[in-house]
């Protein structure tokens, strides 16, 4: 029996919906967190976003689909790591289903062996406060407990496309 306060979906062009929501420009980000067995894991995300000052909340948005779902579902802490705009190429492979993307890579452990990606312009540690089926994504909600920010330029995403993050005066 359908539900009759609940709405139909509208009937969009993915594509053209995906080119809509691309023109909302963003920074990158690299998340990261620990295996229930220890290992690090991490995947590019430009869902990032702030939620609230006080306390400090920070949100990402993860889909059903992403095979990294069952370990970020597991953690009780994640890290934002806010790429500088000299790091394509650490987003490219974060954003690739290959085994041990850390190998290679510098990264120091933060809280709870958060792995913190070197060289990032931001990061932030968090503590999973709480997560939010929504569509075909998990919404999580992190506790900032640390966070750390440097005077690196951004990375960004517009337009299906990496971006500079630059400053611009209005006056």
């Amino acid at each position: 029996m359908a539900d009759h306060n609940t709405p139909a979906a509208p009937d969009f062009d993915p594509r053209d919906f995906r080119n809509a929501l691309g023109l909302f420009a963003t920074g990158v980000t690299i998340v990261t967190t620990r295996t229930a067995a220890g290992d690090p894991i991490g995947l590019t995300a430009n869902s990032f976003s702030s939620v609230s000052l006080a306390p400090p909340l920070v949100l990402w948005s993860l889909s059903l689909r992403s095979p990294n779902l069952p370990n970020f579902l597991q953690a009780t802490h994640f890290a934002i790591n806010v790429l500088a705009r000299d790091q394509i190429a650490l987003s490219q492979r974060f954003s690739k289903p290959i085994p041990n993307k850390f190998e290679g890579i510098a990264c120091t452990d933060g809280l709870e062996r958060l792995p913190l990606l070197d060289g990032a312009a931001a990061q932030f540690q968090c503590r999973t406060e709480a997560r939010h089926y929504a569509g075909d994504h998990v919404i999580f909600i992190g506790q900032v407990l640390q966070y750390r920010q440097t005077e690196r330029e951004a990375l960004g995403y517009f337009r299906g496309r990496y971006a500079a993050m630059s400053t611009i005066d209005p006056t």
